[in-house]
């Protein structure tokens, strides 16, 4: 029986405990975690300071990443980013393809009443909630 790989991506407005529960599937940093605020946090202090013009950067740097721990046959992969659109799926979908990877897509809901760390504004968030695309078929 051949390996099964996976590729997960967890989707859902900021706050919704995307990262949390990254973590959690992780199971200790066993398997790869890659988020598009990777970029913009320090590495050293924690701190994020994020940059719209750099904003392509981040996102191809998130696609690398995965891409080298497809490459490096990582059993499992997580994405931690809000995937509001189909076309920033995309990417992985086609990797995921590229290196037979299965992919599952999740959507985390705030039902916890979380808060985002990133200080959005609570009407970009709910702007965000209108075009989240969701595919249940």
């Amino acid at each position: 029986m051949t390996q099964a790989y996976s590729l997960i991506l967890l989707r859902g407005l900021p706050g919704s405990g995307k990262s949390t529960f990254a973590a959690i599937l992780s199971e200790q940093n066993k398997y790869p975690v890659f988020s598009v605020d990777d970029f913009f946090t320090d590495k050293n202090s924690g701190v994020y300071t994020f940059d719209y013009s750099k904003n392509h950067l981040a996102y191809a740097t998130c696609q690398q990443n995965t891409e080298a721990a497809m490459l490096a046959k990582s059993e499992k992969i997580i994405l931690d980013n809000t995937f509001v659109f189909d076309w920033e799926m995309e990417p992985y979908y086609k990797l995921a393809k590229k290196y037979e990877y299965r992919i599952f897509s999740v959507v985390v809901e705030n039902r916890h009443g979380g808060k985002n760390v990133h200080e959005i504004p609570e009407e970009a968030i709910h702007k965000m909630a209108t075009k989240l695309e969701v595919k249940l078929y």
